[in-house]
């Protein structure tokens, strides 16, 4: 965790937005004949645009490179050469005192030539679009200039409180208006935590209320805590030493949640507490590899000191170096480059944080806590706007362990929810990360102090070759094939050891897919046994696999909830079951069966609870649409469509465990509520060391009606991770797939009209 101390340490916690297009800070500016134009300097536009600029005095040019545009230059000329084709610009570039200056047209005017469409000015603001670091500047002064305010306080949470459903999606059917813009802010003061809301037009704060009975989530300032609060802990130093550790600088703390036990643990409900497992750093890159076993610090984020040391006994350190870089490789593989190029630009647009592309078009913006949020999203068929769903996201996630010891027992990660996956986002690095014909988008945050912060390359957003849309051959005749294309959003994650890459796919053909892939160090147990011959290996492996002499990898889960209000063609929407049964045949001839297909409609939220059985077909309809031949328009909603590691059929405890009492989408695949605004995470909005469940449990217990109504798809899909020793030291990328795929949507094959290969 150290590196990721070390790359967030202004990034934690917040509302995100993005600089997809020029966004151009009017720093410096100067006047050309007359004044008639105003200039802005050229390089600091362009690298804030995301390009590069390079002189080259020889022949006195400048070339711009972004995203595989070249833009040259000369001055005291007004055109410039894009890709080899000139463009007219507004008025001439100007050298002044060795510095180029161009008007505040020019990003518009080079990269908004037939070239290059991909990043667009925004013509109006998206109602949707989170707020801007002015907007976070001004909410943190808001706060900071009233009664309430503490210099103790830290921001945890800066975002938009969204606008209203209704209103929204007639902003994207043309009927234009102004939306007010509120921050809300989430903040800690100590142990307790609280919510405010300010008026942004009007700088005011409008709520202030303390939440009773939350713990709030681990920022931070917990992780430097945990790391010098065992660092001064002379029980901590003794128990060390009895491992033979007498360098407490050498030993990387990880800071982890506590869980809820109902005191059954010792720990006392109202501290806000963390647990703290240890490795060696011996200096090989990978720490991981070297667990102090069996023993775990409990610190007190307040003392901000050890409380308890849990000592279950010593068991040797693994020392052998394992670095994970494959730095100790000494032959590498010779690979030939692979590129993909788009010689004609790309087939997308962004438009503000709007995406087009094809017949799609939708909102993106970075939540701190879930990650991408994909919004207002509609298909255009046959000229006709039609909706699909208002919000996608991550809800939340779990990583609970199987493993009862001292070290193990109480880790069940809630992720996103008590750490915030959007915070700990991790840079993308074309060629390895994305394809290198990615478009990079940032994100701004801010940090514990309300300071606003960007993240750079925090989402990608490229097209990619799918395989045939469709072919077929007809004996004599000439073959038909069409070529699928895909839109592939991704974000990566990184929390800890795991990196989690969230791909949201979408096809021409209407198909969204969302795709997870675990990869990053597994967390490993230090074990006696060196190989499965020993006789201890028996009760070593008893929770996991011997993966490498004297490490267990620890059986657990990765379950992931994706929070979907989908809209089918309009709001008001039914859950239907299709399921094929096998029938006595009663029509005569020979044949003794046949296949017919039972429909059911879910008529409550606590019916829609279900286990998935992929042999049901599990449709989101609308009753009052219809295709050209009566069937009510819809999407299957597939939890499960193929994956590579095995299926999560549902949590792996027994039910009187207590994680039952706070975390219950992880059991079930497939739930739908009543839409509620303020039903937002399957887990509950705090969740560290909650009692019960304040999510999906809560949202479903009234069991509202949820026939032709404004539903929300929660949507539970996830592994259970049995380690292998193909992925130690590092684990290739495992992946899980969902889908949500038109069902009687269209009137025929959507895609007919994609262009034959030239």
């Amino acid at each position: 965790m150290q590196k990721k101390i070390i790359m967030s340490t202004a990034a934690f916690m917040t509302a995100l937005s993005f600089a997809a297009g020029p966004s151009v800070p009017f720093v410096e500016k100067v006047s050309a004949h007359g004044g008639e134009a105003e200039y802005l300097p050229l390089k600091p536009m362009v690298e804030e645009f995301g390009g590069t600029v390079v002189w080259d005095n020889k022949t006195q040019t400048a070339q711009v490179k972004r995203d595989g545009t070249i833009v040259s230059l000369k001055p005291n000329l007004a055109e410039v050469q894009v890709n080899g084709k000139t463009v007219k610009l507004e008025a001439p570039v100007v050298n002044t005192n060795g510095t180029l200056y161009v008007t505040h047209h020019f990003l518009n005017e080079v990269f908004q030539s037939q070239l290059d469409q991909t990043v667009q000015v925004q013509k109006e603001a998206h109602p949707l679009n989170p707020l801007t670091a002015d907007e976070i500047n001004a909410a943190v002064n808001v706060i900071k200039a009233s009664d309430s305010y503490k210099k103790s306080l830290r921001f945890t949470q800066i975002s938009l409180k969204e606008p209203d459903k209704a209103k929204v999606w007639n902003w994207v059917y043309g009927q234009k208006q102004t939306f007010e813009r509120t921050a809300n802010v989430v903040m800690l003061d100590g142990k307790k935590v609280i919510e405010g809301e300010v008026d942004l037009a009007a700088k005011k704060l409008v709520s202030w209320k303390e939440i009773e009975g939350a713990h709030g989530m681990v920022i931070l300032d917990d992780f430097q805590t945990v790391q010098t609060a065992i660092e001064e802990s002379k029980e901590y130093a003794n128990a060390l030493r009895k491992r033979g550790i007498d360098d407490v600088k050498k030993v990387v703390a990880t800071p982890l949640t506590v869980g809820y036990f109902n005191e059954a643990d010792g720990l006392k409900q109202d501290l806000r507490l963390l647990k703290v497992v240890s490795y060696l750093d011996v200096g090989d890159g990978n720490y991981w590899a070297h667990p102090i076993e069996n023993l775990v610090a409990i610190v007190d984020l307040e003392q901000k000191k050890v409380i308890k040391i849990e000592d279950a006994g010593v068991i040797p350190v693994p020392l052998k170096p394992t670095p994970y870089d494959g730095r100790n490789q000494q032959v590498k593989q010779s690979v030939k480059p692979l590129a993909t190029l788009e010689p004609q630009g790309k087939n997308y647009a962004l438009e503000g944080n709007t995406i087009h592309w094809g017949n799609w078009d939708f909102h993106l913006h970075l939540d701190s806590r879930v990650g991408p949020v994909l919004s207002t999203m509609t298909y255009n068929d046959s000229g006709t706007k039609r909706k699909i769903m208002y919000e996608g996201s991550l809800g939340g996630m779990i990583v609970p362990y199987g493993d009862p010891d001292v070290g193990w027992y109480f880790k069940a990660y809630l992720d996103s929810g008590d750490y915030g996956m959007g915070v700990l986002t991790s840079s993308l690095q074309k060629g390895t990360d994305v394809p290198d014909n990615a478009q990079l988008l940032d994100a701004t945050i801010s940090d514990n102090d309300g300071n606003p912060y960007t993240i750079p390359d925090a989402i990608a957003i490229f097209e990619q070759y799918a395989g045939p849309e469709f072919k077929h051959q007809e004996m004599g005749k000439d073959n038909v094939s069409r070529e699928r294309r895909e839109l592939v959003v991704r974000w990566i994650s990184t929390v800890g050891n795991y990196d989690y890459i969230f791909d949201w796919v979408l096809s021409p053909n209407g198909t969204i897919k969302i795709d997870v892939g675990a990869t990053g160090i597994e967390a490993v147990k230090a074990v006696k046994s060196a190989t499965m011959h020993d006789p201890t290996a028996k009760e070593d492996t008893r929770y996991g696999t011997l993966i490498d002499h004297n490490i267990v990898g620890t059986t657990h889960q990765h379950i992931y909830n994706f929070r979907l209000d989908l809209d089918v063609d309009g709001e008001n929407n039914t859950l239907t079951e299709l399921n094929p049964q096998i029938a006595k045949n009663t029509a005569g001839g020979p044949r003794k069966s046949a296949i017919v297909t039972e429909e059911k409609t879910v008529t409550t939220e606590q019916d829609a609870i279900q286990t998935f059985d992929p042999s049901t077909i599990r449709l989101l309809s609308n009753p009052n649409k219809e295709n050209k031949v009566g069937n009510p328009v819809s999407y299957q909603i597939m939890p499960y469509a193929g994956g590579t590691h095995p299926v999560a059929k549902g949590a792996m405890f027994s039910k009187d465990e207590w994680l039952y009492n706070r975390v219950n989408f992880m059991d079930k695949q497939i739930w739908v509520t009543k839409y509620n605004p303020d039903e937002r995470f399957p887990e509950g909005k705090y969740p560290n060391r909650a009692k019960t469940d304040t999510g999906l449990k809560e949202f479903t217990a009234n069991n509202d009606p949820i026939v032709n109504t404004d539903n929300v798809v929660w949507m539970t899909t996830g592994t259970t991770h049995v380690a292998r020793a193909e992925e130690w030291p590092i684990m290739p990328t495992e992946w899980v797939h969902a889908m949500l795929k038109p069902w009687n949507f269209f009137n025929q094959t959507p895609t007919l009209d994609l262009p034959e290969e030239e």
